[in-house]
């Protein structure tokens, strides 16, 4: 449940587009406690408005008393004594719903929307490429592999709500737009920010191809996901009902196996398990799986794991020459739980290798 805390702003920390970090000092409680400490906190200007020096702000800060990593900020919740304008807009899609910071925002396929005759009419989307990805992190590392093969492609990120639901806490989909190597970002189910929203995967697609012209679609959730060690409880297993939802709108779904050679996580090294259950029992529609082509037995150790997959999927063995240079030429330094590219080349050799094959598949 929300931990609440009062506390004042001290600091404004280097920020981004949409959020800004502060220095704030939280209240204690109790004579005699220690000095009150100073924690991080995040706000979302467009919900809660932009927190200044000396402004108090209520806090939820329990990601933060958790440790966690992505989310291990304190959230601004309000700012008590100075709310922001109320912000006028279109749009009745309620993203966040039901909860005490639910957004309104206009949905590219509700009614009031200019692109609601174009989503309503469209059957499909025309044979586009949809890279579906575990990790947010991996988002570079397909563009990387886009880019080696199709330089000039359209790619478009559709954000699934598995992990962050504001697309303005990624700074990677910032940076990326900033450079040119995405076109935009659409979000979808509850997760909102993107520069078009959309009730599901499906009409998400859709407006990737008809509203944003991608040529190829790069699915993935937010920053930060949910896993439990459990077969079957963690947010992954969107990742195929991803794969059905291209399938079904005459996609070219192509798989990017998550893949370590440095987890200390048993279920996570080689091809993680998430990839084997999403791909394996959740996508009932073929996919393209694409196995990187790594050198060694740690290679030959993914080949075999991989296999599993073959039965319902077509397994791609896709060169990875090539594609380190690749990354380390992105704007971005990639990063997957906390590893670099020179701690577990492989998990981003197969997000690159993924692709390196969708650019093959354009206009086929």
């Amino acid at each position: 449940m929300i931990r609440w805390r009062r506390g004042e702003v001290r600091q404004v920390l280097p920020s981004w587009p949409g959020v800004r970090l502060c220095a704030v000092s939280v209240s204690a409680g109790g004579e005699g406690s220690a000095p009150p400490p100073v924690c991080r906190a995040l706000a979302y200007t467009d919900l809660v408005g932009a927190p200044e020096v000396g402004d108090t702000v209520l806090l939820n800060t329990g990601a933060l008393d958790l440790g966690l990593g992505t989310g291990g900020y304190a959230l601004v919740v309000a700012l008590p004594d100075r709310l922001p304008a109320d912000r006028e807009g279109p749009g009745h899609l309620v993203k966040a719903r039901y909860t005490p910071l639910q957004a309104t925002v206009l949905g590219a396929d509700e009614q009031g929307s200019e692109h609601h005759g174009a989503l309503r009419s469209a059957e499909g989307v025309d044979g586009m490429p949809v890279v579906v990805a575990d990790l947010h992190s991996a988002l570079p590392a397909v563009l990387a592999g886009i880019r080696a093969e199709r330089p000039g492609a359209r790619v478009v990120n559709v954000m699934l709500d598995g992990g962050a639901l504001p697309a303005v806490f990624s700074q990677l989909v910032g940076v990326l737009r900033e450079e040119g190597l995405l076109a935009g970002c659409v979000t979808t189910g509850q997760a909102f920010g993107g520069d078009l929203e959309a009730v599901t995967v499906h009409s998400g697609l859709l407006a990737a191809r008809h509203v944003l012209g991608a040529d190829v679609a790069v699915v993935c959730q937010g920053p930060g996901n949910l896993g439990t060690g459990t077969p079957w409880g963690f947010s992954g297993v969107a990742c195929g009902e991803a794969v059905n939802a291209a399938a079904v709108l005459g996609g070219r779904p192509v798989a990017s196996l998550r893949i370590s050679e440095a987890d200390q996580r048993r279920r996570h090294r080689g091809v993680s398990h998430h990839s084997l259950t999403a791909y394996g029992r959740v996508a009932l529609a073929p996919a393209d799986v694409v196995v990187p082509s790594l050198p060694g037995f740690f290679g030959e150790c993914v080949r075999d794991q991989a296999w599993s997959l073959a039965e319902r999927h077509t397994l791609v063995e896709v060169p990875v020459t090539g594609l380190e240079e690749e990354l380390l030429a992105l704007p971005v330094k990639v990063s997957t739980m906390g590893r670099g590219l020179e701690e577990d080349r492989a998990a981003f050799l197969s997000a690159a290798a993924a692709g390196r094959h969708a650019a093959t598949l354009i206009g086929g």
